[in-house]
């Protein structure tokens, strides 16, 4: 079965709190109800347990989707990574979540506006076999204590960004470990999200769908812009309004169970977030149903 939800992140900005900070998170909610979304991801204006969330959510007809967890796992052991999890992974236990997804920030440079995305980090060949060691221990045991199928989600800006480094992680990584696809990233990142999405369909367990907008990205590229400069300049939007094709993509996803999520960070100034949730969620179910996909 598959659903379709979407994250905050089109109505308030994650990295830059005063993007979109004045919306209040009922309107959120209620625009993304009216767009025909049924479930959230976790944004900064949500509640952090279930006993405060779960009401506002049915409030509107949404299910808890999942929600972004940084892991450190470059710079702490296992131990310190299970412990600094514990509430993230007890709210989505709670809330019925199948997935949690991370991702490795500890030297990430997504965040800062000052920091063009050519100067991300890049993990020494050397260093992979103990990342892969350390997230597959991890994921093991958020399995076993949550319930919770850790999903890797591969980011601009971080140490897992092309599609080589996606195809790396993937190999020092334990079946305990799966992927969330990200369209637009992997894009971005100069890969084919097809060729992705067929190469690793049995551990992509997650998905997240936002467009290109190709002259911004290749302005982007050319004048070393970072990645939130990028994102206000208007890189990603929803599915079916840039260059990536979604049929093409969700033709290698046969048989995938899960949510797909509309994530397509604009400043919602110059993107109302009413129209483009509405554009997004309308072009993703039409391209799921082309593409054959229940």
């Amino acid at each position: 079965m598959i659903r379709i939800g979407a994250n905050p992140i089109g109505w308030s900005n994650d990295d830059m709190l005063e993007i979109g900070g004045d919306i209040p998170l009922e309107t959120c909610l209620e625009q993304a109800k009216a767009a025909g979304f049924t479930g959230m991801e976790l944004g900064n204006k949500f509640p952090r347990t279930a006993d405060k969330l779960r009401p506002i959510l049915a409030a509107f007809g949404h299910d808890l989707v999942s929600g972004w967890y940084s892991t450190e796992l470059l710079v702490r052991d296992v131990d310190a990574e299970l412990k600094a999890v514990v509430g993230h992974a007890t709210l989505l236990k709670e809330m019925g979540c199948k997935v949690l997804i991370a991702a490795e920030t500890s030297n990430a440079i997504h965040s800062n506006k000052e920091v063009p995305l050519s100067a991300r980090p890049v993990l020494e060949k050397a260093a992979w076999a103990e990342f892969g060691k350390r997230y597959t221990a991890f994921a093991e045991a958020v399995k076993q204590t949550y319930g919770l199928q850790v999903v890797y989600h591969h980011h601009m800006g971080t140490v897992v960004q092309t599609e080589a480094e996606i195809d790396r992680f993937m190999q020092v990584t334990g079946d305990a470990v799966h992927l969330l696809l990200d369209t637009g990233h992997a894009t971005w990142g100069g890969g084919d999200p097809a060729r992705l999405a067929r190469h690793h369909k049995a551990r992509i367990s997650h998905v997240h769908c936002k467009d290109i907008r190709e002259a911004v990205m290749w302005q982007s590229n050319r004048e070393d812009w970072s990645f939130l400069d990028s994102v206000l300049a208007g890189v990603y939007t929803v599915p079916g309004d840039g260059m990536i094709d979604y049929v093409r993509v969700l033709k290698e996803l046969q048989g995938y169970s899960g949510w797909v999520v509309v994530e397509a960070e604009q400043d919602p100034v110059k993107a109302d977030p009413a129209v483009y949730s509405k554009l997004g969620h309308a072009n993703l179910s039409r391209f799921i149903k082309e593409a054959g996909l229940v």
